[in-house]
């Protein structure tokens, strides 16, 4: 079958890329994994996504949706080949309604431009992912990322409040509405959001935006001990004080940044980040609480600040723990394995506790680190990747961080979703309905086949490493 051929005759060829070198570079996403895919097509309107599932449905092609290629888990990956929809090319900020609080963009347009717009109306769209500066809606909502900010301000999913979307055999649907309340029978448009692409592809999403905060402020809190800083934040939450990020970062990740960026964070065992945000006199009255809060939980050190410039210096390190991690070391790199997790709050410092002594038994390094305000936390193991031995020891390790979370009543993914890299450890009662549900919608199964359920055996495989 002549994929390419097909694609030009429904949509024409200035909108395909078919070179190696464009198939090779599209094969990637930020995960582990890599697979060459037979095609890629940049769309430019709804017209032309219809247009190429309409061929994909026809012929059984695998389509694969995607945005900025930031995705952790490999759920850009054509794992099956086909075609890739580089969603970016329809980037347009369609309508921003701030009277309605809500706004209408394509799927192609960029978190962080999104709200630098909205900026200018004293609004913003919160979920905040830490690949904010090119991350797509499109992505967000096919992932129900977040970030930092979800301890206060929830995840994508809280703010969709419709989108339009083209299903196989390649048709669109409006679904949802433009208001903030819905009653109004199965609400589909949510279904999507954390699909990855399985089942249909997002062509206009319509989202709720907020006004955006008075005042921020930042304490910084240093502790000799992880465990410690992980009563830290179960202390602060039960105190009835939710603020507004609440980040962890073991050792392992406050020596990769200060040795990758220079940004001088304490050396520590761990330490909190902690930002309240609102009206100035209960910032103020807040962040002194959280500070006792830490200290009374054998915290060596805290400092906080208002000043926007020590504010982002603090940020700064934390959005670079990802990439300082594979500076680490020479001759290791950080890997996206058991990346994700989320346990309950209060059971954080069990859960930090638990991944040091797995990297004790294993002598494996691990860092650790993550939005602990929601009890979404991050594990990064640091591997030689060229030798087999150290990916075969590194799949037992997360074998064992997931048995850990989930005998404290955790999940896989909190922000990141399945793809392939968590697709062996979800939970069996929720694959048998997910997969009545993808036959239903795409019977011919060339909706990103291969990932979340589909997903069997080793996710050491397709290896982006030689």
């Amino acid at each position: 079958m002549d994929v390419i051929s097909l694609l030009e005759d429904a949509i024409g060829r200035e909108k395909l890329l078919v070179s190696k070198a464009d198939l090779y570079a599209y094969g990637f996403d930020a995960s582990i994994h890599h697979a060459m895919p037979h095609a890629v097509v940049k769309p430019k309107s709804e017209e032309d996504v219809i247009e190429i599932v309409r061929v994909a449905h026809e012929h059984g092609i695998p389509i694969i949706p995607r945005g900025s290629g930031t995705a952790l888990s490999g759920q850009a990956v054509p794992i099956k080949g086909g075609i890739i929809l580089d969603m970016t090319a329809m980037n347009k900020i369609k309508e921003i309604k701030i009277e309605n609080f809500y706004c209408k963009v394509e799927p192609g347009v960029v978190y962080a431009e999104l709200n630098k717009e909205l900026a200018k109306y004293g609004f913003f769209f919160p979920p905040s992912p830490g690949s904010g500066d090119v991350c797509t809606i499109g992505g967000m909502i096919a992932t129900n990322a977040s970030g930092m900010r979800a301890i206060k301000y929830g995840a994508t999913r809280d703010y969709v409040l419709g989108h339009r979307a083209v299903f196989p055999p390649g048709k669109a649907y409006q679904l949802g509405s433009s208001t903030l309340k819905n009653s109004s029978g199965y609400q589909i448009e949510r279904l999507l959001v954390g699909s990855e692409g399985t089942l249909g592809i997002i062509t206009e999403a319509t989202i709720k935006i907020i006004p955006l905060p008075e005042k921020r402020a930042v304490a910084l809190a240093s502790f000799d001990s992880l465990y410690d800083a992980g009563k830290g934040v179960a202390n602060i939450i039960a105190a009835g004080i939710i603020p507004s990020a609440l980040e962890i970062m073991d050792k392992v990740c406050i020596q990769a940044v200060n040795k990758a960026m220079n940004i001088g964070l304490p050396d520590a065992e761990a330490i909190l980040i902690i930002e309240k945000d609102g009206k100035e006199e209960e910032i103020k009255k807040d962040i002194e609480k959280i500070a006792e809060i830490c200290r009374k939980s054998n915290a060596k050190n805290v400092v906080f600040t208002y000043d926007e410039k020590e504010m982002a210096n603090i940020w700064k390190g934390r959005k670079g723990v990802l990439p300082s991690l594979s500076r680490y070391g020479e001759d290791r790199i950080s890997v996206s394995l058991a990346d994700d997790m989320a346990v309950p709050i209060s059971k954080i410092p069990d859960a930090v506790k638990s991944f040091q002594e797995i990297a004790r038994k294993y002598d494996i390094m691990i860092g650790t680190y993550g939005h602990a305000g929601d009890g979404n936390l991050h594990t990064k193991i640091l591997i030689d990747p060229t030798k087999k031995e150290e990916w075969e020891k590194a799949e037992k390790v997360v074998d064992e961080i997931y048995k850990v979370v989930y005998s404290l009543g955790g999940i896989v993914s909190g922000e990141h979703g399945i793809g392939i890299s968590k697709a062996p450890w979800m939970v069996k009662e929720n694959i048998e309905l997910m997969e009545k549900i993808k036959e239903a919608i795409d019977p011919k199964n060339i909706m990103n086949p291969g990932k979340m359920m589909q997903w069997k055996g080793s996710i050491i495989t397709n290896l982006r490493y030689r």
